[in-house]
């Protein structure tokens, strides 16, 4: 294996982050051949002794990719102060003990979350300089205007920092008819701030009944249950990586 740079080695091995492996090195926690490691140092895993806390590496984690259906009333993290019920909840013991959400959907919204231990991928996914897309489907109170759509599709400014422009556009749920109180949007985004949708919708006078993530990239799967997962295919794997 040729020589990469240590934050991306680390990723791979499933350590952390690339973002999170960084701070490891500057923390001086990554040593490579016995030397305090600094960012922007480059190592072969196959030939480099490369420790973390001093401890070695070891062998490459069996890389694990689920797409999980997430249902409203569970929240992203491992575990909860409160004690509400959480993504991993739902995932088999055999498969959640290694493997991390990418990215978060608050408490009551619903919809597509992978969960691996593929560093790497996570942060090409979530991080908004790769530009993953993330597609929601959202209820809304009302109907907005030409103006307020406007708002959003040039993007507004949100805790002091503008959000990037946001494709939006009608939506019609299968076997659902339009109730004249409310309406249905598909909504596209590439940076995914904590509850941003929610924001902006309510920003403009029309607040989000309902939210559900329907796409990640180019991974969707309007078949597969709320509160079921599944594997991810290596064709998706591939395609989240190219994205």
């Amino acid at each position: 294996m040729t020589r990469e740079r240590l934050q991306k080695v680390l990723a791979r091995a499933g350590v952390a982050s690339r973002r999170k492996a960084e701070e490891l090195i500057r923390q001086g926690r990554v040593t490579v051949n016995g030397a305090v490691a600094t960012v922007g140092d480059k190592a072969d895993p196959d030939r480099d002794a490369i420790k973390v806390n001093g401890k070695g590496l070891g062998a490459p984690p069996v890389l694990r990719y689920l797409l999980l259906n997430k249902p409203a009333g569970f929240i992203t993290s491992r575990s909860d102060p409160e004690g509400r019920k959480t993504v991993f909840d739902l995932v088999a013991p055999r498969h959640r003990s290694n493997v991390e959400a990418v990215g978060r959907l608050d408490y009551q919204s619903e919809g597509l979350l992978v969960l691996t231990n593929d560093g790497e991928l996570a942060q090409r996914i979530a991080h908004p300089r790769y530009g993953c897309k993330k597609t929601y489907l959202a209820k809304v109170k009302g109907r907005p205007g030409p103006e307020a759509l406007a708002r959003l599709r040039r993007g507004m400014v949100l805790d002091g920092h503008k959000t990037a422009p946001a494709k939006v556009k009608p939506a019609a749920p299968r076997g659902r008819r339009q109730a004249k109180e409310n309406s249905w949007w598909t909504v596209e985004i590439a940076e995914g701030r904590t509850r941003q949708i929610r924001e902006m919708f309510y920003r403009i006078g029309h607040p989000v009944q309902r939210l559900r993530r329907v796409a990640i990239g180019p991974v969707e799967d309007a078949k597969l249950p709320v509160g079921s997962y599944r594997e991810l295919t290596p064709a998706e794997v591939v395609a989240l990586r190219d994205k």
